[in-house]
């Protein structure tokens, strides 16, 4: 009798424990929408602030250029490699630009160029914000009737939705670009038939698909950095935790809409 009472309270509890995790997740799922819902629309009644806008339009945009640009090539030319090795298994070696475009314009690029300025822009975002939480400037700035969510959160997620684009076509150059320099310098491919190729498998589909996808991920990118800034606590460990769970969160957004957009438009 003991022993089954244990075994049920068990069992009661871990029922208990599962039930209040998913109570948790729908909560904080809700909290993310209302806030996302109150940004968008505090966003569209004025004041508005351009000059806020452009300022993260560079921040993003032009400041991250680097370390995609850096992304973008070294995975094309990893592709190709790793392409030109697996087809030669099968005598497939002619495959290698038409996968090298497809996996970079449709999947490798969108999806790395958004994980890459998660870690840089929404870290950045969340510790900004949560900094200014905590010295309380965000409370000043109501009390100087300034409202945070148009001159601060607004610029930050349009900004966002914009430059992901931007960076995602460039990511895409390059990326099939360092393909290219790898499979005519270093695999023997000719360039003109390797540009061919290129050109009649890349359909304007491709690019719809990947800016699709990076304008999806650069809302939740900024989304995801002010949501945890902006509701940070605890003084300078709430900063860091606020950091860290704005990348895992955005990271782990940007993976799964990749698989539902994927699944959407292929499936």
């Amino acid at each position: 009798m003991k022993f089954t009472r244990i075994a049920t309270n068990e069992i009661v509890g871990l029922f208990a424990g599962i039930g209040r995790l998913f109570l948790s997740v729908l909560a904080s799922i809700g909290q993310v929408t209302g806030f996302a819902a109150k940004t968008i629309v505090r966003a569209a009644t004025p004041p508005y602030y351009p000059g806020r806008l452009l300022q993260q339009l560079g921040q993003l945009g032009w400041l991250s250029l680097p370390v995609v640009g850096l992304t973008a090539v070294f995975t094309g030319a990893a592709l190709a490699q790793q392409t030109f090795t697996a087809g030669s298994r099968f005598n497939a070696q002619s495959t290698v630009p038409a996968i090298v475009v497809i996996g970079i314009v449709r999947e490798l690029g969108p999806v790395l160029v958004g994980l890459m300025v998660a870690g840089r822009v929404s870290s950045a975002m969340a510790a900004e914000l949560g900094t200014m939480r905590v010295t309380e400037q965000l409370d000043a700035m109501a009390t100087l009737r300034t409202d945070p969510f148009r001159y601060l959160i607004s610029p930050r997620l349009f900004a966002s939705v914009i430059a992901l684009p931007l960076l995602v076509l460039v990511a895409n150059s390059i990326g099939i670009f360092g393909g290219y320099l790898i499979a005519v310098h270093k695999l023997g491919f000719n360039a003109a038939s390797y540009l061919a190729v290129t050109r009649r498998f890349l359909e304007p589909d491709d690019f719809v698909m990947a800016l699709v996808k990076a304008a999806v991920f650069g809302f939740f990118i900024a989304l995801m950095g002010c949501y945890h800034g902006f509701r940070t606590e605890g003084g300078a460990a709430g900063v860091g935790r606020a950091t860290t769970n704005a990348v895992v969160s955005a990271f782990i957004l940007i993976l799964l809409s990749n698989l539902l957009i994927t699944v959407a438009a292929f499936g």
